[in-house]
């Protein structure tokens, strides 16, 4: 286990970007526990995030990722959160208390590519609205919480892990 590096490192960025890839990867890199939010949230409601969304709305959906986020306690761990996470300030608060926020930044042409099938991933997007708008609104907020960001567009996922393990645990030799 690297001990040069954050108590835990947490991803966040856009519904596509990688977090939960990257994060898998990157923890098996540092030698951390790797988890992820959307999974928890999932495990704790017995059922699909699309499902939370549909039999109670996206506010409550919002509060119930927020109190997952909130009650989140973890060591030496990379943490995925789910694109949304940013909506509530007091998890982002707690997540800072927690670790190192680190955004992963793919440009929106990129994530159209990526995110095929929306219906089936639990977005929180309101009716009307497009991925691009969730883009939109989600950008300022991923940078106002962001303490490393990472340019990963164009990048495969060994090497955003790499840039990451770089800017938040200093040089790495390979």
């Amino acid at each position: 286990m690297r001990t040069d590096c954050a108590l835990n490192i947490i991803l966040i960025g856009m519904p596509g970007a990688g977090k939960s890839t990257v994060g898998v990867l990157l923890a098996k890199r540092l030698g951390y526990q790797f988890v992820d939010t959307d999974l928890l949230l999932q495990t704790r409601q017995h059922c699909r995030l699309q499902q939370i969304i549909a039999d109670h709305g996206l506010e409550a959906f919002k509060q119930l990722e927020a109190d997952v986020l909130c009650n989140l306690a973890t060591t030496h761990s990379v943490v995925a959160t789910g694109g949304s996470a940013v909506y509530s300030e007091r998890a982002m608060a707690r997540l800072k208390q927690l670790g190192q926020l680190v955004f992963i930044d793919i440009p929106l042409e990129e994530l159209l590519d990526r995110v095929q099938d929306m219906d089936s991933r639990g977005l929180v997007i309101g009716p009307g609205e497009t991925y691009q708008h969730l883009y939109a609104e989600r950008q300022p907020l991923y940078k106002k919480y962001a303490e490393v960001t990472i340019a990963g567009g164009g990048l495969r996922v060994e090497a955003v892990a790499a840039a990451i393990e770089q800017s938040v645990c200093g040089r790495i030799d390979e």
